[in-house]
């Protein structure tokens, strides 16, 4: 059983890079650029925040197009909403997030 492609990933990806982007932008503050970006994530990158503690990772934006990546930022928009000053909280416990993000690069 594969997991089939949609014709709309193209545009959700956009989407979901935007989202991301807002996200990030947190002003500028100690930690940030001038676009007020973390100066700690490399470019290609963006932090999401896991589990119960909130653990941050950096993960890639070609996360991004992979269906099961995209299922975690829909159930986080649900959950938690996308407008707020931290990055973006996923709803998962940690070990499921490091074996998903494992199984992706």
């Amino acid at each position: 059983m594969g997991i089939r492609k949609s014709s709309k990933l193209p545009l959700q990806a956009a989407v979901l890079k935007q989202i991301v982007r807002r996200c990030s932008s947190l002003g500028k503050k100690h930690g940030y650029d001038e676009e007020g970006l973390p100066v700690d994530v490399p470019k290609g990158h963006f932090a999401v925040y896991v589990g119960e503690n909130r653990t941050r990772y950096i993960v890639p934006i070609s996360f991004l197009s992979h269906p099961e990546f995209q299922c975690l930022l829909q159930r986080a928009e649900e959950e938690f909403g996308f407008d707020h000053d931290m990055g973006i909280t996923l709803p998962c416990e940690e070990v499921v997030f490091r074996s998903l993000t494992s199984m992706l690069r």
